[in-house]
């Protein structure tokens, strides 16, 4: 049974009158920029209506309309991320002068720790652990390298690592 444009049309305004004002806090809410949040619940509300104008149904129009703001959300977020970066790049900001001294010892100190710990688990554990963690090794290829089933490599894995984490807090 097809629906008259106006019915839809309708429906779509009553939406907008019902959920406007849930999905501009929802959304001022993740974003935490009152222009940013308005933007984001007006272009939630345009995109749902491009979907449904294109003839397309919508189920449960407040999940819809959710979905789609948080996934406008997600849109900005990543945007802002890579302009943040972008602009911290062109001020001549360089990560490798910025990683500290008191971070590298820690990261050795750290990485000591755990090669310690892994020189206390069975050889067993050692090898697939080492094969897949630092070797970056899939489980099908240390299933072939090994002549064993991907299942019993991811068993091994599974089993080394929780005796790594077992020892690790032992030592700690």
């Amino acid at each position: 049974m097809k629906v008259s444009k106006q019915k839809i049309e309708q429906e779509f305004m009553a939406a907008y009158e019902q959920y406007s004002d849930d999905i501009f806090r929802y959304c001022f809410f993740q974003t935490s920029d009152r222009e940013v949040a308005l933007d984001i619940s007006q272009d939630t509300f345009t995109k749902t209506w491009q979907y449904i104008a294109d003839g397309k149904e919508v189920e449960n129009i407040r999940a819809f309309l959710y979905r789609v703001a948080k996934n406008l959300i997600i849109d900005w977020r990543r945007k802002k991320k890579s302009s943040s970066l972008d602009s911290l790049l062109d001020e001549g900001f360089d990560y490798e002068e910025d990683y500290s001294e008191m971070e590298r010892q820690e990261t050795a100190y750290e990485s000591e720790q755990a090669k310690e710990a892994l020189d206390n688990l069975k050889d067993s554990y050692k090898e697939v652990l080492t094969m897949r963690y630092i070797d970056g090794m899939s489980v099908k290829d240390i299933a072939d390298k090994l002549d064993a089933a991907e299942n019993t490599i991811s068993v091994r894995i599974h089993r080394g690592l929780q005796k790594l984490n077992e020892v690790l807090k032992e030592n700690n």
